[in-house]
């Protein structure tokens, strides 16, 4: 953005109320970042029917933190984070194992994984808030997000985090695509279906690490599932779809950053995840040729056609009923061969 541009988006935000100050810009553009990957990531996640995987990963990740923070006794960001993406491929592995390893479906492997984990953090993060250790202070942030927390490192870590998620799926793209809509075909063109699955796992992962601070366990799937399913009403290409998703999901962060600071003692986190609720809703009334309004306008429009037909042929068959002739459509003379038509 140049200065000029700058300039003028912070006399707006003035207008709006809102002071474009350090800690607004670290919340809006961490936000931000945390929408467009989300954004991107969901939608493979969601293709793939993996939007429970999400959730049970980004629970799995609570006491990755607590055992980075046991293990080194600082509050280290990129230090928690790294905690929090072991422990969650760790649960996500395990879900994939237990799902073709044992007979359990997917559903009881991931409220298993969901639970076990989630309360084996929610134990660890007591037990350090008890301990009387000063550095303790602010890792319950993690549950629900605290997005003013975010400081210009913590937002450079996102950034750098989501820069690489982003470019693996722009170099995969084909791979990705493939294997998530036609995965046997994909298997017989020598493939590997099933390193791809993990490397999906792995971007979930990552996508959901980035936004453990800012939105926190408990509701990061809905950063990753909201604007996904927002996008697919719009479109049925892969690619538009995950601008789209990007688009939303960005909005969705930005917006619920100024709303937080415009309005005081709203929090960031579920603020952004109401504001991508809301995409949802209006995707699923309003979107061409899915919404549900448009499909009500065209089935209205589709029975007012059906009734002018059937009227019209109503009326042909009282026509003839009543001993009028209806004159048969006369057609043109063929022309002779050799000569011209007339």
């Amino acid at each position: 953005m140049t200065g000029s541009g700058l300039s003028l988006f912070m006399a707006q935000l003035s207008v709006l109320g809102v002071t474009f100050d350090y800690t607004l810009r670290n919340v809006l553009l961490g936000s931000a970042v945390l929408g467009i990957v989300g954004g991107v990531i969901g939608c493979l996640a969601v293709l793939r029917r993996q939007s429970l995987l999400s959730d049970a990963v980004s629970h799995a990740a609570l006491p990755g933190i607590c055992i980075a923070f046991i293990l080194t006794g600082t509050r280290s960001l990129p230090l928690l984070l790294a905690g929090a993406a072991v422990t969650g491929l760790l649960g996500a592995l395990l879900v994939l194992g237990i799902t073709r390893g044992t007979r359990l479906k997917e559903d009881a492997a991931l409220g298993i994984v969901l639970s076990t984990f989630f309360g084996f953090g929610t134990v660890l993060l007591t037990q350090i808030s008890r301990s009387g250790d000063a550095d303790q202070a602010g890792l319950s942030r993690f549950l629900f997000g605290q997005a003013a927390s975010l400081v210009a490192g913590d937002v450079l870590t996102m950034s750098v985090l989501g820069a690489v998620a982003l470019a693996i799926v722009v170099a995969a793209f084909k791979e990705l695509k493939l294997s998530t809509f036609d995965p046997a075909f994909a298997a017989s063109v020598g493939l590997p279906v099933t390193g791809l699955s993990v490397l999906l796992t792995v971007l979930i992962v990552a996508a959901i690490v980035i936004g453990l601070q800012s939105v926190g366990v408990i509701l990061m799937v809905t950063v990753l599932v909201a604007p996904a399913l927002a996008a697919r009403q719009w479109t049925q290409r892969l690619s538009t779809m995950m601008v789209l998703a990007a688009a939303f999901g960005g909005v969705s962060g930005a917006l619920g950053a100024l709303l937080s600071a415009r309005i005081s003692g709203l929090p960031t986190g579920p603020t952004i995840v109401l504001i991508a609720s809301s995409l949802v809703v209006l995707s699923l009334l309003f979107a061409p040729e899915r919404g549900l309004v448009w499909n009500a306008i065209e089935n209205r429009r589709a029975a007012r056609t059906m009734r002018g037909t059937q009227g019209a042929s109503a009326t042909g068959r009282l026509g003839g009923s009543a001993g009028f002739d209806i004159p048969a459509p006369v057609r043109p003379a063929a022309p002779q061969r050799g000569g011209e038509p007339r």
